[in-house]
């Protein structure tokens, strides 16, 4: 697809939902995409286990990408084993002893059970491209959101077999990288401590391959509501007499 071709769904997406911060496209590649520069920064002095990367999780990468596109490699995610893992870049036994593991299966947070079983990104690639998806120059695998309430109501209208998930939030990516369904995550304690999403906000990935399936589906949805909103608006006016 063109850059053009995604610039417009960007916008029909961003008006149609009303969206406060830019559909983000992630691409996974083994090389790096056009134009996209390699993310700078440092990493700070390695944990005990190991672990260290450019920012304290993957998610992080999505509130950089807001305004700017470019490409991360495979150890800028290495803190978060979660994160590792789901995005394909670490296999569950390379992550099994980390701190951050530990934490999560002595809190009770996760159990090793359901660890094992979370959607992973099946290849390992050794590039992941974050930008706003009004500016990607390349055809994306996945559109991820940031939505509040409201917004998270109107694409459920829209899409009824939309998955809603909780922990972990990075899973949706690979959910609609690997099985192309549209999915929603309410958040976890982890990634809202490491990117400071604000309390109202959800997140939602989509398949870049139906993105124009889903904003035709949000323009019929949207004509309904604004009706059914008009008329309730009208009813109200009866109790204010």
């Amino acid at each position: 697809m063109s850059k053009s071709h995604w610039s417009s769904l960007s916008s029909e997406l961003t008006s149609l939902l009303n969206l406060q911060s830019s559909p983000i496209a992630i691409t996974f590649s083994n090389v790096p995409p056009k134009g996209a520069q390699i993310y700078e920064g440092k990493n700070p002095e390695p944990t005990a286990d190991g672990r260290t990367g450019k920012v304290p999780a993957g998610c992080v990468f999505w509130v950089k990408a807001t305004n700017r596109t470019f490409s991360t490699l495979r150890e800028d995610h290495g803190n978060c084993s979660v994160g590792s893992v789901t995005h394909g870049l670490k296999m569950i036994d390379e992550v099994a002893g980390n701190s951050d593991v530990t934490c999560l299966f002595e809190s009770g947070w996760i159990n090793e059970d359901a660890f094992s079983k979370l959607p992973v990104v099946r290849e390992r690639f050794d590039f992941i491209t974050y930008g706003p998806l009004g500016q990607t120059n390349v055809d994306p695998n996945v559109i991820l959101l940031r939505i509040n309430g409201m917004q998270a109501m109107i694409l459920h209208d829209a899409i009824p077999s939309l998955r809603i998930d909780g922990k972990p939030q990075c899973h949706i990516v690979a959910i609609a990288k690997e099985q192309k369904e549209v999915a929603m995550s309410l958040g976890c304690a982890l990634s809202r401590v490491r990117t400071g999403m604000i309390p109202t906000e959800m997140t939602c990935a989509i398949p870049a391959s139906r993105l124009a399936e889903v904003v035709s589906k949000l323009s019929f949805t949207r004509l309904a509501d604004n009706a059914v909103a008009s008329y309730a608006s009208e009813d109200a006016l009866r109790f204010k007499a």
